[in-house]
């Protein structure tokens, strides 16, 4: 049996505490954004990779869209399925690897927020395989909005300090950041507790993206619009350009 990678372990029974990190406070902001992105249309079928723990889902879903949540962790779908049960909200939450999704020409609009997946992958290849999947999920006109590790960053400062500087008590924590800049991925040590209070120390690596290379990446999948944004925190907005201090940026892709 293959080992697990890093991303596999760090979410098994990870769904209670996932939910308490501070990056995961932002979501009502991030659906009003989504909405007038997508011109508050409830027709639209919309796809949202990496859901984790289903918060933008189950938010959209109360505001009336029709989403379906894909995962790679089973204990965090759990997790979703549970709170879209408590909620009364019907919601597809579906196991599925974001690098071979099963649709084809399905939805109008896909979103993958906080890093669904991509750019978690060992390879760039691996990276592009999921962005190829999500474009094959897409209809001929569609719009894809996403977040990701800004390749900017950490080119003019430390990953480290500013992860230390945005974790809340019981948070995961980030020690031993390494950068490499021939290859724009981050290796790290990630601490986390899980739900059932046991510790886990990760060696994760993460690759940072540069707009051009995600520009380059989409083109090829036929995206022709491609725009860049600073993505702040439970607040996007068009009206914050991307700047070298951003630590992720946000995409918005059409075709």
């Amino acid at each position: 049996m293959n080992k697990k990678q890093w991303y596999e372990s760090l979410f098994e029974d990870y769904g209670e505490k996932y939910d308490k990190e501070s990056f995961a406070q932002g979501t009502i902001g991030e659906c009003d954004f989504i909405e007038k992105e997508i011109n508050f249309s409830k027709t639209l079928k919309i796809i949202d990779i990496g859901c984790g723990t289903g918060r933008h889902s189950i938010e959209l879903s109360k505001r009336g869209y029709s989403v379906t949540g894909i995962d790679l962790s089973e204990s965090q779908l759990e997790k979703a399925r549970e709170k879209a049960k408590q909620k009364g909200l019907k919601i597809d939450f579906l196991k599925f690897d974001a690098r071979s999704l099963p649709f084809d020409k399905q939805f109008d609009v896909a979103i993958m927020m906080c890093e669904g997946g991509f750019p978690l992958m060992e390879t760039d290849e691996l990276n592009y395989e999921i962005l190829k999947s999500v474009s094959k999920a897409l209809k001929e006109s569609a719009k894809f909005i996403f977040t990701t590790l800004n390749g900017l960053f950490p080119i003019f400062n430390s990953i480290e300090e500013f992860c230390a500087s945005t974790v809340d008590k019981g948070n995961a924590t980030y020690h031993n950041n390494t950068f490499d800049l021939m290859t724009f991925r981050d290796y790290n040590i990630t601490k986390v507790i899980d739900d059932n209070g046991v510790e886990k120390v990760l060696e994760c690596n993460e690759r940072y993206y540069i707009p051009s290379e995600i520009t380059w990446l989409l083109k090829t999948l036929g995206f022709t619009k491609i725009e860049f944004f600073g993505a702040r925190l439970g607040a996007f907005s068009r009206e914050d350009k991307l700047t070298k201090n951003d630590f992720e940026m946000l995409v918005i892709a059409e075709r």
